[in-house]
């Protein structure tokens, strides 16, 4: 099967397009032809080295397909069907395996492609809306790249949760996205201080939670943006990794919290897994939830993905098309 495979840490280049064994699923595992392949940033800090991985490695984790084959003692789903997956050994490919108790079944009105994009990022936004800090009626909450993969999902979930929604972008072309999904004011952070703006616009309130993936450049605006006792949800660390912290800065600010959660941990057993996946997966082929996806390239062309995703000029979800 063909494969993009990691040999060293680096720039997008080290993405190699090789030919590699298919892999053979060993008990509780299933095999899936890889339809589509979701591009996250967990790739790229992959590929940096800051989630370090032993080298080499075929990145990705996110995508859906159709089983071609089931290993011992699986019996719950069966070849030929259509299923998506968070936790796949390397989804940068034409064939990856998967736990059994990973993958989910594709609802028969949804795309293989809409499933493969929903997977990571729509369940991300699920549980920070929802668990995470459960947004309700009267909470405020400022979302950082507000027309990203997650962004824009994320939006939508935290105005129908009753919620006031602040959202960042860099352009006016992402702002109107961002509000078309939701958010009822959109910063421009190129031209304005965020946590100026916020500050402004909640007449010197605050917000209850900053939901901020981009990390080192933005994370002091956000603990500035917060409320006494708000929550800094950082899930992500698109421009860097964030500087150690004293401690002592939340209780000046105002007994802030904060957290830095990962997906796996908040679909760590099967019924919690099941339950964001129907959440997210039905909402989409019920047209409740809209998925935008942002762009495609053919499994070869990783790199040019991981540039797109890096230059943050893209909204919505990026796949790779095995």
């Amino acid at each position: 099967m063909k494969a993009i495979r990691i040999h060293a840490f680096g720039e997008a280049g080290e993405l190699s397009h090789e030919e590699l064994p298919t892999p053979v699923p060993g008990a509780g595992e299933v095999l899936v032809r890889i339809e589509a392949a979701g591009v996250n940033f967990i790739e790229i800090y992959q590929r940096r080295g800051w989630y370090q991985r032993p080298l080499p490695f075929t990145p990705g984790s996110e995508g859906a397909g159709v089983v071609e084959a089931v290993g011992e003692g699986v019996t719950a789903v069966r070849v030929g069907e259509r299923v998506a997956s968070q936790a796949f050994a390397g989804s940068y490919a034409e064939f990856a395996v998967a736990p059994v108790d990973r993958v989910v079944p594709i609802p028969e009105s949804l795309d293989t492609r809409d499933a493969a994009a929903a997977m990571l990022q729509g369940m991300t936004a699920h549980y920070l809306a929802s668990s995470t800090f459960p947004l309700g009626p009267g909470h405020r909450c400022l979302i950082h790249a507000a027309a990203g993969g997650v962004g824009l999902l994320l939006c939508q979930l935290a105005r129908r949760r009753g919620a006031i929604v602040y959202g960042t972008t860099s352009t006016s072309e992402k702002a109107e996205r961002a509000r078309e999904a939701g958010a009822h004011e959109v910063i421009l952070y190129t031209e304005t201080d965020f946590a100026q703006e916020v500050r402004r616009l909640t007449e010197g309130k605050g917000v209850s939670v900053v939901y901020d993936s981009v990390g080192k450049t933005t994370f002091q605006g956000s603990l500035d943006s917060l409320e006494p006792r708000g929550m800094l949800v950082l899930f992500g660390q698109a421009s860097g990794p964030v500087p150690p912290l004293d401690l002592q800065v939340l209780n000046q600010k105002g007994s802030l919290f904060v957290t830095r959660p990962s997906l796996n941990h908040y679909v760590a057993d099967r019924r919690e897994l099941m339950q964001r996946a129907s959440d997210v997966l039905g909402g989409i082929a019920g047209g409740t939830l809209k998925l935008a996806i942002g762009g495609s390239w053919p499994l070869a062309e990783a790199s040019a993905a991981h540039a797109a995703l890096e230059s943050r000029e893209t909204s919505g979800k990026l796949l790779l098309i095995p």
